[in-house]
């Protein structure tokens, strides 16, 4: 399970194939990337009988995907862009792991405590506001479940409460926020949520601070090999960043 995200770039790519061909060579390259480096976590069974049967498939994925390091709209192969052969795609990982959410937690009541309110980004006061639309109610949901396989959505089963300003919110909200908005082209994309463009410059302060802000080497090193979350959301800050310089969206599912 993952959310998937995409920069929406008019290419030769999307030209030739619909996006929701995209989403799936997405996520057949990603898989077929895990299985071949050996990665245990993998249900081998069916996912194996998966890649078998797709080889054509796979044969033709990396040949029309040959153009996207060229494209403006690449995101960079080494931040979390393991097996990504479409290069304007990303996805974070289920379960959101502890460490992660425990470090988003902990970096948004750093900037709100230290932070002077008339230099703390945009999104940040529509988050602790008491009207904010962002009320935690979708990631409320999503951690309450359990697959049938056992897979859940967050590691820890209740979220982190935050304390002074921002004692009226959770990390339920952050990650409603996180998840941007309904969108309207979802028939045509398949993609339920969006950043549009006039969002865009919000979402890249608000994360370039919380995620990238002040931290030294060994607190990177360390948080890295702590959680695989960390760099799958730093691919998706590289792809917000793309987008507003390509004056674009970010898709997200």
């Amino acid at each position: 399970m993952s959310l998937e995200f995409a920069i929406q770039y008019q290419c030769p790519l999307r030209a030739r194939h619909s996006e929701a061909q995209l989403r799936r060579w997405g996520r057949l390259s990603n898989l077929h990337a895990r299985l071949t480096t050996g990665d245990h976590s993998v249900p081998t069974e069916d996912k194996l009988k998966w890649i078998e049967e797709a080889g054509d498939e796979v044969e033709l994925m990396q040949l029309e995907t040959t153009i996207c390091p060229s494209c403006p709209a690449s995101l960079p192969l080494e931040v979390a862009g393991e097996g990504e052969a479409v290069g304007c795609l990303g996805r974070i990982t289920y379960p959101i792991d502890a460490q992660f959410e425990k470090f988003l937690a902990d970096r948004v009541q750093l900037v709100l405590d230290t932070v002077d309110q008339t230099d703390q980004p945009r999104l940040l006061r529509i988050l602790v506001d008491a009207e904010s639309p962002f009320d935690g109610e979708a990631a409320k949901e999503l951690r309450r479940v359990t697959t049938p396989e056992g897979l859940r959505f967050f590691e820890l089963r209740l979220p982190i409460t935050l304390a002074r300003e921002a004692a009226r919110i959770t990390t339920d909200n952050i990650f409603d926020l996180l998840g941007g908005f309904h969108s309207e082209q979802r028939h045509d994309t398949g993609y339920t949520r969006e950043l549009p463009p006039t969002a865009t410059a919000d979402y890249y302060d608000f994360l370039d601070l919380v995620l990238r802000n002040d931290l030294n080497q060994s607190e990177l090193d360390r948080l890295k090999s702590r959680s695989r979350n960390y760099e799958q959301y730093l691919r998706f800050l590289t792809a917000i960043e793309q987008a507003e310089a390509l004056e674009t969206r970010v898709l997200l599912d």
